[in-house]
């Protein structure tokens, strides 16, 4: 708990480099795989690499923390008692001058109640929960000219979160944009 109030305190400014978005994507859900070998992790994602403009630890940090609350709200309807197997399917999307990664899950869903507050600082459903999950994701986003999207599942059953994001960041203004070269172009 200690930890995820220091990372949200001191959010680094993220580091632009070329990154490949499948690539992040295996690395969150390998880690994922391996502390809930219980749940089905499925991915979808386009067989040519996907390169944006970002800061890659950030970034696996957001999947990680969405992934995670994913975990959660599968466990918490085990709690239930209801013993359907737990799936989530992590797909990457393409679109235009963008792309987003879709996290859907058939756990419990978000709560009707708090799903506009959310992603707020400290607000939490969860009763050993920070409240910083979701922040901090959305912070990420912020920092990346993207956002995150909560809503339930098109199954009725679950949550879905869409973690939008440019594969291009804004140009710099001035000087600085004459001294730079875009990222993403890099070799």
């Amino acid at each position: 708990m200690v930890d995820e109030f220091s990372s949200f305190a001191r959010m680094p400014a993220p580091v632009m480099r070329r990154e490949n978005a499948q690539e992040l994507l295996s690395q969150a859900v390998f880690l994922q795989r391996v502390a809930h070998p219980e749940i089905v992790f499925a991915t979808e994602a386009p067989k040519e690499p996907v390169w944006f403009e970002g800061d890659g630890r950030l970034i696996a940090q957001a999947l990680t923390n969405v992934l995670k609350n994913a975990g959660e709200g599968i466990a918490a309807r085990h709690a239930k008692g209801d013993d359907v197997a737990g799936r989530i399917v992590i797909a990457i999307e393409k679109n235009g001058t963008g792309f987003a990664y879709r996290v859907t899950d058939n756990g419990v869903g978000l709560p009707p109640e708090h799903k506009h507050r959310l992603t707020e600082p400290y607000v939490t459903t969860r009763a050993k929960g920070t409240g910083l999950g979701l922040a901090i994701v959305r912070k990420i986003m912020e920092d990346h000219g993207g956002e995150i999207s909560l809503n339930d599942s098109e199954s009725g059953e679950g949550a879905q979160v869409l973690l939008s994001l440019p594969l291009v960041q804004k140009s710099l203004k001035g000087k600085e944009a004459d001294d730079q070269k875009r990222i993403a172009d890099r070799v």
